[in-house]
């Protein structure tokens, strides 16, 4: 069963809130037929350290006054900076500095599954029309 409505919404006001912040190759994948357990992964880039923790923070302000009050059920990462992980139950948000992504390679777990179209305003920073098989390469 592919990712719900209400899901791809609030992963959409996550992702614009992320680009506000000029997080980079801002991309989301409905796992739901994968995985179970969630139904959709978004992954954000950010050079910095600062900037990991900024996106993050901005993606839970605005989840929080643009969805209802929605809160994370757990953050992790808030200390070292490098990756945020916040997992809202239905969906889960990486902000990844450039280097711990490009090491992970998330993206290459997700590869199978279908990319949500984001709908951004900045598409020149962001990869959401890109194919997972693009961002594995």
């Amino acid at each position: 069963m592919p990712a719900l409505q209400d899901s791809i919404n609030a992963v959409r006001v996550a992702a614009q809130a992320a680009d506000r912040i000029k997080a980079t190759d801002i991309v989301a994948f409905d796992v739901a037929d994968l995985l179970g357990i969630t139904d959709i992964m978004m992954v954000a880039g950010a050079s910095n350290e600062r900037q990991v923790l900024a996106v993050a923070e901005e993606i839970e302000k605005d989840l929080y006054l643009k969805c209802d009050g929605r809160q994370a059920r757990s953050r992790e990462g808030l200390t070292e900076g490098q990756w945020v992980l916040l997992d809202y139950g239905d969906f889960v948000i990486h902000v990844m500095h450039d280097e711990a992504r490009e090491f992970y390679g998330l993206e290459r777990l997700w590869k199978d599954c279908e990319s949500i179209d984001l709908q951004l305003e900045h598409p020149e920073t962001a990869v959401h029309d890109r194919t997972a098989d693009d961002l594995a390469d």
